[in-house]
């Protein structure tokens, strides 16, 4: 029987942030949510108020015998500015940091040695500022939020490509995706 653990991540407007993990074998689930503040059970009116701390998030569900904690990292560096303390892209705002959020020891020292190796790489030219924080309650976002590319799949690809998404990433991990 497979162990599955989970992974929480933040890179801006989460509807961007399901894709890129949920094609992969051995990922159970990719939900859309809010974690890192306050606010119990806060609506997407109340996160997006910058009233509640909280970060939009995706949460995942995955058997790490068969995706890996650091393929999810890879995966996670490359769908975002992690450079970019204000928010990400046209979306600004604390709820549109970027942020690991780990669940275990492992997961800090896996996410802090990833954090370091992409800063040596010296890909990008300011420091990276993605913080790296242990893991709060995450509050699923409401059902519309949900799959947010599958349902709508015509207004995600134009979100994406408008908000200056799928260009950054096209030009610092083109020879990476």
């Amino acid at each position: 029987m497979a162990t599955h653990k989970l992974a929480t991540f933040a890179g801006g407007c989460f509807w961007c942030m399901v894709k890129p993990f949920d094609s992969y074998d051995g990922i159970e689930s990719v939900v859309s949510g809010y974690t890192g503040g306050h606010t119990e059970n806060p609506t997407y009116k109340e996160v997006c108020s910058e009233t509640t701390g909280h970060f939009e998030a995706v949460q995942i569900t995955y058997d790490p015998s068969v995706f890996p904690y650091s393929k999810l990292l890879e995966t996670f560096w490359q769908q975002i500015d992690p450079t970019d303390p204000g928010g990400q892209f046209h979306d600004r705002g604390d709820s549109y940091r970027t942020a690991i959020f780990y669940h275990d020891e492992e997961q800090r020292k896996e996410a802090e040695a990833s954090k370091q190796k992409l800063e040596e790489s010296n890909r990008f030219d300011k420091p990276i500022v993605t913080l790296i924080l242990p893991a709060a309650p995450f509050y699923p976002a409401e059902d519309y939020h949900q799959d947010y590319y599958q349902k709508n799949p015509f207004h995600y690809t134009m979100y994406r490509k408008g908000s200056g998404r799928e260009a950054f990433i096209q030009n610092h991990w083109k020879e990476s995706i």
